[in-house]
């Protein structure tokens, strides 16, 4: 397993992630277990959550998973700023759910402290200096090491970059955007604003919720029990003509190498410099396998020209 710097800092995390959304809900605890211990077994120290990933269950396996002495092998980065409950402060970056938010964080993580915290989206109604302001005192309380956002824009990155450095706060380090071969949006302002300010770049739904693995044809309606067969809006939005030609045009680039797009998914956005590791999920020690032997493919650049090409 190779490392990265995670932007500026001097944290290093491994360039395969493991996203976490599924533990709690498809997954039960033995599945997560086996998930978490099979990637710190293939080196890989990063673990994605959220405290909404299945209202808290989620962290909470995480945390058990990683007791007896595992949690020092460990980048646990959790997020905060989804609907955690009803009525005032139930969402948000206030400094209130800031607090309120890794409080419970920390308990359910079974940890007294956090590699990572991220703000999970903008809050329109409060300051950025407010949530700033409330994340830098974290830090300085030893609560919490580094700070990131995920789902910013390119001006929300700027904005909260220059708020940071006027006011002498602590700066976001990362930023987790849904980044694939298919989905490019942030291409236009939020990757250049995170090479500009120095933020690494978490990218998740590397495999577009599944539709880059190839298991979803076109003309067929996808399976009810995948993703992309539960989100009628992400569906419409991937499964497209224009899409389906594109995978084609890959497949055709993979085969003549003796790699899968799958893995050329992952190299793809190794083989961008402000990407410090890939999140995807996995629900089996083999699908870590999968995920760890997948980075290991290194895109020259005649090979990067060529996928753009495509």
């Amino acid at each position: 397993m190779l490392y990265r710097h995670l932007g500026n800092s001097g944290l290093e995390v491994s360039e395969a992630g493991i996203g976490t959304n599924n533990f709690g809900g498809r997954m039960n605890y033995r599945q997560s277990q086996a998930v978490i211990h099979a990637a710190l077994d293939l080196g890989i120290n990063l673990f994605d959550t959220a405290d909404t990933y299945s209202m808290g269950v989620s962290e909470r396996y995480i945390g058990r998973a990683l007791s007896g002495g595992l949690r020092q092998k460990a980048i646990v980065a959790t997020k905060f700023g989804m609907k955690w409950a009803d009525g005032p402060h139930g969402q948000g970056g206030s400094r209130q759910r800031v607090t309120e938010g890794v409080e419970g964080s920390l308990t359910r993580l079974q940890t007294d402290y956090i590699d990572l915290y991220q703000v999970h989206r903008w809050d329109p109604a409060t300051p950025v200096e407010e949530t700033l302001h409330a994340l830098d005192d974290l830090v300085r309380a030893g609560k919490v090491r580094y700070i990131g956002c995920s789902n910013f824009t390119g001006w929300q990155i700027v904005e909260s970059a220059w708020t940071a450095r006027t006011l002498h706060l602590t700066p976001f380090i990362s930023a987790q955007p849904e980044y694939s071969l298919v989905v490019r949006d942030i291409e236009a302002e939020v990757l250049p604003a995170c090479e500009k300010y120095g933020l690494g770049i978490l990218p998740y739904f590397p495999l577009a919720l599944g539709f880059l693995t190839g298991k979803y044809k076109r003309g067929t309606p996808p399976p009810r029990e995948t993703r992309l067969g539960k989100l009628k809006a992400a569906a419409d939005r991937r499964l497209t003509d224009v899409n389906f030609e594109l995978l084609g045009r890959l497949e055709k680039f993979c085969a003549g190498r003796g790699h899968t797009v799958q893995e050329l998914a992952f190299a793809w956005l190794l083989g961008r410099r402000a990407v410090s590791s890939v999140i995807a999920g996995a629900s089996t020690p083999e699908q870590v396998e999968q995920n760890a032997k997948a980075i290991e493919w290194r895109l020259s650049p005649d090979d990067m020209k060529a996928v753009d090409a495509a």
